[in-house]
């Protein structure tokens, strides 16, 4: 496939982005050899409104007004501080490195951005964290004239304060539910990161508990949910651009330490600074050491490795668009082939899931189209970027924060304008590009991976928007205004399902099977799925 950028050659930037003057969404476009004449504005008339992909951003979550909502944190890592950012709080050492960072670089937009932030009116009134430093550094930051900020040692303890309306868990992954399911059934709103459950067993319990418990509002963390270039695909996709999906691929791609999970380790670490039994609940009862807790995805008892952490993200990105829900089959293998640290968890893996049933609608004789496989393919060890590609029989789609559309040269639906030369499939027939019009920072390679995947920021007219800040603010809005998250309680089954299937398979070698009469996974005799899951020897 031709690089997009050659769709452009010849093309003054004045003369592209005056040529997608009317177009539905700034980024759009067309075909080979493109000249900016009557002609070829015809052409690409004719193809945009044949296509009729409308990339229309979804209605604006509600108002923010009203008594400030108290929201408690649990879990101030790294994601716990990026969670906070997106609040609305951010820590004095964050503030003054961004301040740095601008001097040295003007493109760097971070803190400009951070500060142009919508007011979500919030109070954040509460922080749970077992080390010591992290919880002291949060209230050295949060308490101030026009917010006070309490330190709870246990969760239960903020949970049960009636001084938090709303919690955030941004904890190792053994603790997501047990922290959700208590805070759901004492009515306090949950926005929690993902995966969303550690165990199979732990799935069932908390869409149990939130099902009886329908007023406390939850949310799982999947933030590309909020990013136009996933809304737009969902546009093409229900207008049947591609033709039947047959296969899908996905991808991650990293190879430096900060992509592998090797964190660094705080000086201040010790036994009197964290408190250990805290941390370990229920998993198995090792001594104290550092590496376990500041890197604990590196390990089964804690995390959920490429399944839970990485595959959850792209497996949920298509679920958005397709709603194609949970596997019939799935198969996985890998093993650890670059970092051999010690850790438990995979750094290469491949997974196939089975959709047999599926279908996106298709362009051939009924019936003759059926059936889809998602494949994800992960290593730690590279970072050639792979990308997302939906292949269907008239069309494929790559997809990431930025998205292009292929005509397939065999295609039913696009027939005749391929024979009249109308389309050439080497080039996009549409492509969506929201960052044309700006300019972005991203300052490492695993910063570009997540930014490539939409998982940092998506756009909005135009200008860029934290896809986290819109993914809680969308939490806000329900909880003040009704309505339900894009990703609620059966989104998140399905995505931990799904996820367990992989690890599953990893695991015990063997295709992993869904019953969707029982809504189970299909055991052996003698089989005790939760403890192979965990099992760290395996």
């Amino acid at each position: 496939m031709a690089e997009d950028k050659k769709l452009f050659k010849g093309f003054s930037r004045r003369d592209l982005l005056k040529s997608l003057g009317g177009i539905p969404i700034l980024g759009a476009v067309w075909f080979a050899g493109i000249n900016h004449d009557k002609k070829s504005k015809l052409e690409r008339d004719f193809l945009l409104e044949k296509l009729n992909i409308k990339a229309t951003p979804p209605p604006e979550s509600g108002p923010m007004s009203g008594e400030p909502l108290r929201i408690g944190v649990i879990g101030f890592g790294i994601r716990g501080e990026q969670l906070m950012r997106s609040l609305g709080f951010a820590t004095n050492e964050w503030l003054e490195e961004m301040a740095e960072n601008e001097r040295k670089n003007p493109n760097d937009m971070r803190l400009a951005d951070f500060k142009a932030q919508e007011n979500l009116n919030v109070k954040l009134s509460g922080i749970c964290d077992i080390f010591d430093v992290r919880a002291e550094n949060a209230l050295r930051s949060f308490n101030t004239n026009d917010n006070t900020c309490k330190r709870y040692d246990t969760y239960l303890d903020m949970i049960h304060s009636g001084e938090i309306d709303a919690i955030i868990i941004a904890t190792p992954d053994h603790w997501h539910a047990p922290m959700a399911q208590a805070a759901i059934e004492a009515g306090i709103h949950v926005y929690l990161e993902k995966p969303m459950t550690h165990t199979i067993e732990e799935t069932y319990t908390l869409r149990e508990a939130c099902r009886k418990n329908p007023t406390a509002v939850f949310a799982v963390g999947h933030q590309h949910r909020q990013t136009q270039s996933f809304l737009t695909a969902m546009d093409a996709l229900e207008k049947n651009t591609l033709g039947h999906v047959s296969l899908i691929m996905t991808t991650t791609n990293r190879n430096d330490d900060n992509g592998a999970w090797q964190y660094d380790i705080h000086p201040e670490a010790s036994p009197e600074t964290i408190n250990w039994n805290a941390f370990l609940g229920t998993a198995p009862q090792v001594p104290f050491n550092t590496e376990h807790f500041f890197r604990w995805r590196k390990w089964w008892a804690y995390g959920s490795g490429l399944s839970g952490d990485l595959l959850t993200h792209d497996y949920d990105r298509i679920n958005c668009i397709l709603k194609m829900g949970i596997p019939k089959y799935v198969t996985a293998s890998g093993g650890i082939y670059t970092h051999r640290d010690g850790r438990n968890v995979p750094d290469v893996m491949h997974v196939n899931m089975e959709f047999p049933e599926f279908s996106t609608g298709g362009t051939q004789r009924e019936s003759k189209e059926k059936g889809m496989t998602f494949v994800y393919s992960a290593t730690l060890g590279n970072q050639f970027e792979r990308g997302t590609v939906l292949m269907g029989h008239d069309a494929s789609m790559k997809l990431g924060n930025t998205l292009s559309i292929y005509a397939d040269p065999r295609s039913t639906k696009y027939r005749d304008l391929l024979d009249d030369g109308r389309i050439d499939p080497n080039v996009p027939i549409f492509q969506y590009d929201p960052s044309a019009s700006g300019v972005d920072a991203v300052t490492s390679a695993t910063a570009k991976y997540f930014a490539d995947k939409g998982l940092l920021w998506t756009y909005r007219d135009g200008k860029r928007v934290d896809s986290t800040f819109l993914h809680i603010r969308e939490w806000l809005s329900c909880i003040r205004n009704g309505g339900e998250p894009s990703c609620g309680i059966q989104e998140g089954f399905e995505e931990a399902i799904a996820a367990h299937m992989a690890g599953l398979s990893y695991k015990i070698g063997r295709k992993i099977a869904w019953d969707e009469a029982s809504e189970s996974i299909i055991a052996l005799p003698g089989e005790d799925l939760d403890a192979i899951l965990l099992n760290n020897e395996v």
